[in-house]
């Protein structure tokens, strides 16, 4: 299967390298170019694409704001956000926002392919170690402006949040709701079936379970909706991630 691929990016370097780049794979075909986030509703509409590979600033809609509107409408593309950042509170946003992953712009060519294949074909590219790695920023640096709530929130959870959080969890089945809590750990499929004692096709089912009754997008946005039920417990071993 052939993966419609959607660009935006301000840069038109930036745009002609990356379409070089990837229009090379005998898989992905480049069916268009944008700009600035404010291009993406049309251009989805008129080039039905499988992925969009969106950068985070761009002058008149950033790629943040064009994430969040996109990926709340039915049958929305994927979205991977490039940025310069390993973690920082714009990526947060993106996540929550349900884009399936980041990567950087200083990434190798063949890993961006991956990156792209990937997450069409549902698998979010953020491995467990970055996961834990955004779970720790998180953790660390607490925004004062964590009372609010919505995809424009800060990652640091206050009382509303962290009470709205509570309820949806609650609405899971226990094992269901352990597995959510060691997504929010950053551990893997094996991982979590060795602590709880499940095998990984299990784990998989459980965790497709918790997405749909979640409304989720994919297990990052668990994890942060663990971490704003103030249920986050890293292992000691990964503090450092």
């Amino acid at each position: 299967m052939t993966i419609r691929l959607l660009i935006v990016d301000d840069d038109p370097l930036v745009r002609g390298g990356l379409a070089l780049m990837l229009g090379g794979a005998e898989d992905i075909a480049i069916v268009g170019e944008g700009a600035d986030g404010d291009e993406v509703p049309g251009l989805v509409d008129r080039l039905a694409p499988d992925v969009v590979l969106m950068d985070i600033r761009m002058p008149r809609t950033d790629g943040l704001t064009a994430t969040e509107r996109l990926r709340v409408r039915p049958g929305a593309p994927e979205v991977v956000v490039l940025t310069t950042f390993h973690a920082d509170e714009q990526v947060l946003r993106a996540l929550r926002a349900g884009a399936a992953g980041f990567v950087l712009k200083d990434t190798p060519p063949a890993e961006i392919v991956t990156a792209v294949r990937r997450v069409a074909a549902g698998d979010p590219v953020l491995s467990p170690a970055v996961t834990r790695q955004l779970m720790t920023h998180v953790v660390r640096h607490p925004d004062p402006a964590g009372e609010a709530t919505g995809p424009q929130a800060g990652p640091q959870a206050g009382p509303p949040r962290r009470a709205a959080a509570l309820r949806r969890l609650d609405s899971l089945a226990t094992r269901e709701r352990d597995v959510a809590l060691a997504v929010g750990q950053g551990r893997t499929n094996a991982e979590i079936g060795a602590a709880l004692y499940m095998s990984v096709p299990t784990v998989k089912t459980h965790v497709s379970r918790v997405l749909a009754k979640l409304g989720l997008n994919n297990r990052v946005q668990i994890a942060l909706l663990v971490h704003d039920a103030g249920l986050v417990d890293l292992p000691d071993s990964d503090q450092g991630a």
